[in-house]
Parts: structure tokens; C-alpha cells; sequence
């Protein structure tokens, strides 16, 4: 294994260059409103599941997007940001437009290790300063070292597809053969049509010896090593508050076999994943990184639609050192299924994997989820996605038998590029292929942001999508959740408004009241701890015009402190949370909260609330037994 020696040069002059043209323009780096890092999570069991608890012990539900697309791309230096000052304006806008808590901040190979014996702290210090920005926002930060078909190097400046990930030492060392995917329609075919991209994602799961300029070594200890020092580096570099708040690394994107030598993708799983998990975990020890969780993935075709293979299906347990994390596309719709999506059609998907993290003893994230931004399917396909990471049955249905929704899964959306549409990428180095449009790779165009000429950020899907109601942090234990955005089908605000969460003719008076309306319900176990629970409220829940129908009250507007109440988000000026503080709680005790954008419409009256109040108390009682 070579010795590594700091390096603080530049190592792409023309990314530089274009840096210095194209970058958003600058903004003031400190937080809108101060805020604390949101500090560490931790992996518990409840109840024969696992989820996130932070250090109060409130159940944690992360929700935010992934930063992003742009590390794969040699214009902005294979970083997310191409200044400290973008990630600023980015960080800023995630939270104040959408409430997000969290963030995938992917990294590359490429970038902390440009030779063999070489590592790029210049690189890292600016990955650290970048995090900052989202810690000091509340914002927790999920990091990612990641990579698509392997590296771009393995790709000529005539090839159709390009990849991201391992650096050029490596490739020139493999002596590859010229890559070709043949007719392959999608991107992702590489993965098992190229023979280069395959040959070189076998030679790393076995480790394969490659002879460089610093001597011999294998290309898996190499990943490891510069993982090692990267964790070092951050851990000595960001201030103990934003460690603090980093909650995890996820040490390989999307992994793909590269051969199963006549055996399962559960086979490969279990023979050559899992030891580079425990490899990479046993680094993160090593690290100082032993009290944060490895996000683990599986096998990248185990939930596809096609071909499926994996899933860790027989890896054995995880434990609470690893988090079961998966992503998710509907495969179907991405290629030959035309229909929409509607209420119900991502229940069975995200309950599977809810299932499996169970068997696996450990917490789900689906650290991936989406569909691309030219598909007119597209709004409610993303709104189906998140109705089934919320709950996981159809929402016609959830009022009848609301434990059924099973546990909110904490969600990260792909993907936050503030560069959408503006970019000027050379693919594969080639000036006669510069890539301007959505993500500028392999024709992809996901980003749900964009920004214009001053550097303004602004969505490309409907605010009600993106920015939910979600349960951030609860003190106890979710019994059930589901919220209703009321999202339209189209772009802009255009297309059909239906809602999927429907109130069962037994209780009029929350029909009523609910009626036309977005609205949430939170059904939790309470705890002795004393720390409230905290809903994310969406821009269009002003707190005025919020009500809350709850056993802690009934109320329209919202005021800033008592038992119910509407506080700024940590981080933001404009975003708000509600907080729930039952006065000697105990854990025996059941507690309801229904929260409803009333801004809109007749007033709320007293009666109403008192109807609806009734109602939920006694629907409460039917279904969820107190002690």
C-alpha cells in the first residue's frame, strides 16, 4: 500500500477556469437564522423495528435531497458546489423552501485521490467548508462516495455514455479494453452490457494488484486507504458541532457485481460486498468515525422491476452499526409501463423495504428516489413516492387501519443542483460534446431546482411535493402518520387536483373540516424525556391560518409557545416547525394530532373543532391502545 502525501495544487486547470466565469454569484455565508448543528443520530430497536434517535431519544425522520449530480462533473471540480459561497445560497434555500433536515453530499474518489500516492486535502478542505454550510443550517449531512459505471476513464471521447468514480491512475493501471455498451438505450445497461465497465468493477471487488507509478497495489486497499484518510481529515477539520452532525457515510454508490462467476447477485452479496462493508467499517473505527453508522446498499438490481438479483437477502443481520440503505426508481415507468402513478402505487415497493431492514435488524433509508424532469408522469409519480415513504397503504384506505402504514421512512431525494440547465460540461473531454442542458450527464435531468441569472433559487415541482409535513422528531414512539399535499398533476401548478387521503363518512366533522384542505395526522406514543415533538410546517401552513385538532388542544393559529406551538426552524427565517410539548407525558399515554392548512375557506369555528376533536379521540381510542 503507497505512503500518501499532502497535496494542495489544483489538479484540473480548465475546471478552474470554468469555475471562475460560471460560478452563482456571491452571498453572505452566515445562516439566516443561527442555528446549533442538529447533532448526531444514532440506530435503536422499537417495538421489533429500528430507526433514527437523536440525542433527546425523539424518533427522527430525515427528509431532504441529494447535493449533488455536479461532483460528477470535472467543471465544477467533482465537488457539489463550485464555491463555499453556491453551497451557501444552496443550503439556505433547501431549508427555507422545503424544510429539508438532511442531505446526501456526495464526494469522489477522483477528487481526494488524483495519484496513487497522493491526497488532495486542498480537495477536502473544501468539501468540510461545503458541509458547514448545511450544518450550520440544521441540516444534518449524509456522505456519499460515489460512483456510476466506475469512472469516466474507462469512457473515449466518442462514447455515448460517461461514468464517475475511480480516478485515471486506476484505469491506465487496469489496461481496459476500449469500452463499448453496444445498443444500450439506458445508461445503466453498462452495468452489465460494457465489458470494460464490467472488468473493472470485477477487478475491484477481488482486489485486484494493479502496478502503478508508486508501486504495486490493490485497487480496494487503495479505496480504502484515501477513505481512511478523507474520514481523518474531516474529522479533524469541521468543528465537533458539524462532525457531530454528519450522520454517516455510504462507501460505494449503486454497487454492481461486474461478474457473479455462476452464482446469485445474494451470493455476491454475501462474498464479496459484505467484507468491503466490514472493510470500510473497520476504517470508519479506525477514523474516529465508530459512533456514526455505514449506510450500506445493496446490490443496485435488487429492486429494478427487471432482473432483480440481491436485496441482502441472505447476508444475515446488519445490526445498528449499519443502516439498510436502498434507492429507489420505478423501472417500469422509466421504460415501458405508460401509465400514471396514483394513490396506492408505491405501497408495495417501500413496504418491502421496510420489510427487509426489519429482517436485518437495523433502520431503513432510501437514500435515492425520483424520476426525470421530461416526464409528464413525473409530479405524481414523486408525490406517490413520498405518500408510500409516509405510509404504506392507499391513502383511501389509512383512516380504517392507520397502523398498517407500518414506520415514515426517512427519504433523500435525488437531486438539489443549483447548476440545472447552466452547465458546461465536457464529456468524456471532448470540445465537440460540451453538455449544457439538465444535468449535463449521460441526458439526465432530475434536479427539482434551477437558479437564474442573480442566483436565485427556485422548484421545479410543485412546492406541495417537495415541501411536507413530516414528522423531524418525535418524543416517543410514531404510531402512524400520512399527510395529504393536495399536489397537482403538471408542472407550474397546472394539471388535476385529487386528494388520495380520504376521511372515512364516519367522521363528518374531520371530513369537513379537512375538506378541499392539505392536512397531516400524527399518531405517537408519548416519553418522560420532556423534549416536544417537532412537525416540519410547508410554507403554505402560515401558522395563522394552521389549525390543530389535538388531545393537547384545539386551536386556529398557531402561537409561539404553549403546550401547541410554531417556531422558526432552526437555520431559517421563514421556515417554521410545530412543536408538541404534552406537560408530563409518560410513556404509557396515546397522543393525537391532526394539523390542517385552514388559511383558506370558511373560518374554523369553535364547534367545529370541538366535533372534530371528539372525533379523532374516540378514532384514536379504536385503533391504538394506550400502555
Amino acid at each position: 500500500m503507497p505512503a500518501f502525501h499532502a497535496s494542495r495544487v489544483p489538479v484540473r486547470l480548465l475546471s478552474a477556469v470554468l469555475l471562475a466565469v460560471a460560478g452563482l454569484p456571491a452571498v453572505t455565508a452566515a445562516p439566516a437564522h443561527a442555528a446549533a448543528p442538529p447533532g448526531a443520530v444514532v440506530v435503536a430497536p422499537d417495538d421489533g423495528a429500528w430507526e433514527f434517535r437523536d440525542a433527546d431519544g425523539r424518533e427522527v425522520t430525515l427528509r431532504g435531497f441529494n447535493v449533488s449530480g455536479s461532483t460528477k462533473l470535472y467543471e465544477n471540480d467533482l465537488l457539489p458546489f463550485r464555491t463555499t459561497a453556491d453551497a451557501a445560497r444552496s443550503a439556505q434555500a433547501m431549508r427555507d423552501l422545503t424544510g429539508a433536515n438532511a442531505v446526501r453530499f456526495l464526494i469522489s474518489w477522483e477528487g481526494v485521490q488524483p495519484a496513487p500516492d497522493r491526497i488532495d486535502y486542498a480537495y477536502l478542505d473544501k468539501v468540510a467548508a461545503q458541509i458547514r454550510e448545511f450544518t450550520d443550517r440544521g441540516i444534518r449531512v449524509l456522505l456519499d462516495y460515489h460512483q456510476d459505471l466506475y469512472s469516466s476513464h474507462l469512457f473515449h471521447e466518442g462514447s455515448w455514455y460517461t461514468g464517475d468514480g475511480a480516478p485515471e491512475w486506476v484505469i491506465e493501471a487496469g489496461n481496459y479494453p476500449r469500452e463499448s455498451c453496444g445498443i444500450c438505450l439506458l445508461w445503466g445497461q453498462n452495468m452489465m452490457n460494457n465489458g470494460a465497465v464490467r472488468q473493472a468493477a470485477y477487478d475491484f471487488w477481488r482486489n485486484r494488484v494493479l502496478a502503478t507509478e508508486a508501486g504495486p497495489v490493490g485497487v480496494q486497499d487503495a479505496f480504502l486507504a484515501q477513505a481512511k484518510a478523507t474520514m481523518i481529515h474531516l474529522e479533524r477539520e469541521l468543528p465537533r458541532q458539524a462532525f457531530d452532525a454528519v450522520i454517516g457515510f455510504d462507501p460505494f454508490n449503486e454497487p454492481f457485481d461486474g461478474g457473479l462467476d455462476g452464482g446469485s447477485g445474494a451470493d455476491w452479496e454475501k462474498n464479496h460486498l459484505m467484507p468491503f462493508y466490514h472493510r470500510f467499517r473497520a476504517a470508519m473505527d479506525e477514523a474516529g468515525w465508530a459512533a456514526k453508522p455505514a449506510f450500506v446498499e445493496p446490490l443496485v438490481f435488487w429492486n429494478t422491476g427487471f432482473f432483480e438479483q440481491g436485496g441482502m437477502s441472505t447476508v444475515g443481520r446488519l445490526g445498528t452499526r449499519m443502516v439498510f440503505n436502498t434507492h429507489y426508481y420505478d423501472g417500469a415507468r422509466m421504460t415501458l409501463d405508460p401509465s400514471p402513478a396514483s394513490d396506492g402505487t408505491y405501497a408495495a415497493p417501500m413496504n418491502e423495504i421496510r420489510r427487509r431492514a426489519t429482517e436485518l435488524g437495523t433502520a431503513p433509508i432510501v437514500s435515492e428516489f425520483g424520476n426525470k424532469l421530461d416526464d409528464g408522469r413525473t409530479p405524481w409519480m414523486v408525490r406517490g413516492m413520498y405518500q408510500a415513504m409516509d405510509y404504506g397503504v392507499p391513502g383511501r384506505g389509512w383512516w380504517n387501519g392507520p397502523s398498517g402504514g407500518g414506520s415514515v421512512l426517512s427519504a433523500i431525494q435525488w437531486h438539489w443542483d443549483v447548476y440545472s440547465g447552466r452547465h458546461h460540461e465536457l464529456m468524456n473531454g471532448n470540445p465537440r460534446k460540451v453538455q449544457t442542458e439538465g444535468d449535463a450527464w449521460n441526458g439526465e435531468d432530475h434536479s427539482v431546482v434551477t437558479a437564474d441569472d442573480a442566483g436565485a433559487v427556485a422548484l421545479r415541482l410543485d412546492q406541495r411535493v417537495l415541501d411536507r409535513l413530516y414528522p423531524a422528531a418525535v418524543n416517543g414512539d410514531t404510531l402512524a402518520f400520512a399527510f395529504e399535499d393536495l399536489a397537482r398533476s403538471g408542472y407550474g401548478g397546472t394539471g388535476r387536483q385529487q386528494p388520495w387521503l380520504t376521511v372515512p363518512s364516519s367522521m363528518p366533522a374531520v371530513a369537513a373540516l379537512v375538506e378541499g384542505r392539505q392536512y397531516g395526522v400524527l399518531v405517537w406514543r408519548g416519553s418522560a424525556t420532556g423534549a416536544p415533538t417537532d412537525l416540519h410546517l410547508p410554507r403554505s401552513f402560515a401558522p395563522a391560518g394552521t389549525t390543530v385538532v389535538s388531545d393537547l388542544g384545539a386551536l386556529t393559529g398557531l402561537p409561539a409557545s404553549g403546550a401547541v406551538r410554531a417556531t422558526l426552524e432552526p437555520g431559517s427565517s421563514s421556515a417554521h416547525r410545530l412543536q408538541l410539548a404534552p406537560a408530563g407525558d409518560s410513556p404509557a399515554a396515546v397522543h393525537f394530532a391532526l394539523v390542517a392548512n385552514t388559511a383558506a375557506g370558511a373560518p374554523v369555528t369553535p364547534a367545529q373543532l370541538a366535533a372534530a376533536r371528539a372525533e379523532l379521540s374516540a378514532w384514536t381510542s379504536r385503533h391504538f391502545s394506550a400502555g
